[in-house]
């Protein structure tokens, strides 16, 4: 590994210098380029049947080496799509020019998930190199829309199944719990996004003239947004609650034994007065094991320098809900629609659109990929491997799940500074490569 560590460097450069910002249509053209640096990179590690997956959206990147007969078959995902950098000025060195100091490296992609990605791709490619063959048989699919839903690869996974088939997948696309503790992640929450719209008059109009007999748009969404969620973080969506599979015994234990000091977390990763949620559960109960609604961004109106005294005609708000084990996107999708058209105010429409949804997922922490790659990370870092939860989502997880009926190895090597979808996002190096050893470590085993 030593001897490779300058050109894996130079590698994963390479790649995050690419702009692939899959929200921005105006980077179509970067995202393009970040496929073709994916799959250049598997064909240069001696994959076989390299390919781009066209239609439907951005390229899949495709490459599978399957010459170990009676050997598990891994399927081995990451996605090459980034983040918008935004915003730009909170940033200490160029997004996209990749920068190292104090031992990480700063870009956009860094950790999420370009740096993960390449762990998977070198960690091949350097068997390969080495043995001239692999232990196990691995096919990749890498993909350029997690970042925006991940509609064509959910597409393809549930169109062509058999030429997926595989006994787990292998997603490196999550953290560890803390620094120097190797973590696997079992469960993750789905995801419900979209966008309210609330319509009024049928043009702007003056608040002086109009004021107190004109609906106002941003107004009403307060509203409904308030009627669905109230200041003390509980949800009110009728029937939202039903099918919430609540955490074990056992994994609660597990979490209360996990180095964590609620001080530290809410001064050095939240950086508020203070902590919020639903009243009656634990920190890590509120991020792993219950939904949450939470508003992105509100459109409307005036908000230029100045005054302008103006009641818009309408408003958007961008809204998502996060899902837990049980509960069903399609499910929530119509929840959520029919409590906003309940929550209208008079005067205004009010509609609920659902940009991009993906199942929750809980897998079996004893399940035997899992065990190995624990075995594995523990060699590596020298500690026991724990085992959390994700507040985040990963919705090809659950498509794995559902369409091909394989558990998915959530291998994460990023840290909770790591600063994905912020400013200054970076990727501690030594996990980089300690990321490649474990999951080398990982397919010999098997």
């Amino acid at each position: 590994m030593a001897d490779r560590r300058e050109q894996i460097l130079d590698g994963l450069k390479a790649f995050l210098r690419i702009p692939s910002i899959s929200t921005l249509s105006e980077h179509g053209a970067d995202v393009r380029r970040a496929a073709e640096f994916v799959r250049d990179a598997l064909a240069e590690a001696r994959l076989r049947h390299v390919d781009l997956i066209e239609g439907g959206g951005n390229p899949l990147v495709y490459g599978e080496w399957l010459e170990a007969p009676g050997r598990p078959t891994l399927l081995l995902y990451g996605h090459y799509d980034v983040q918008p950098p935004d915003p730009l000025e909170e940033w200490h060195s160029p997004p996209f020019e990749p920068t190292v100091r104090n031992d990480s490296l700063y870009a956009r992609g860094a950790s999420d998930d370009k740096g993960q990605t390449w762990i998977l791709i070198q960690a091949v490619a350097g068997l390969l190199a080495r043995d001239g063959r692999l232990p196990v048989n691995v096919r990749f699919l890498i993909e350029g829309e997690e970042e925006v839903g991940g509609k064509h690869i959910a597409a393809y996974v549930s169109t062509y199944p058999e030429r997926l088939r595989a006994d787990a997948a292998v997603i490196c696309d999550t953290e560890m719990f803390a620094p120097e503790l190797p973590t696997i992640c079992t469960g993750l929450r789905g995801i419900v996004y979209g966008e309210l719209f609330v319509t009024g008059a049928r043009q702007d109009l003056h608040s002086g003239v109009y004021g107190g007999v004109a609906p106002n748009p941003i107004q009403a969404i307060a509203e409904i947004l308030c009627a669905l969620k109230d200041r003390d973080g509980r949800i009110h969506i009728p029937g939202f609650h039903e099918k919430i599979r609540p955490p074990s015994a056992k994994e609660l234990e597990a979490w209360r034994r996990l180095p964590f000091d609620e001080a530290e977390y809410l001064e050095k990763e939240i950086g508020s007065r203070e902590l919020v949620g639903e009243p009656g559960y634990s920190v890590f109960e509120r991020l792993w094991a219950r939904p949450t609604l939470e508003v992105h961004g509100i459109r409307g109106g005036f908000t230029g320098e100045g005054a302008k005294t103006v009641i818009p005609a309408r408003a958007v708000a961008k809204v998502s809900l996060r899902l837990v084990a049980d509960q069903s996107p399609e499910e929530a999708s119509r929840q959520i629609a029919e409590a906003v058209r309940e929550a209208c105010p008079r005067g205004v429409v009010a509609e609920w659109r659902t940009i991009h949804s993906g199942a929750p997922s809980l897998i079996d922490p004893d399940n035997p990929f899992v065990q190995a790659a624990a075995r594995a990370m523990e060699e590596v870092f020298g500690r026991p491997t724990v085992y959390i939860r994700s507040g985040g989502s990963i919705p090809i997880v659950g498509v794995f799940a559902e369409r091909l009926g394989i558990p998915s190895v959530l291998m994460g090597f990023g840290l909770p500074d790591d600063q994905i979808h912020a400013p200054n996002e970076k990727f501690y190096l030594p996990n980089l490569y300690r990321g490649i050893e474990a999951v080398e470590r990982f397919l010999s085993t098997l």
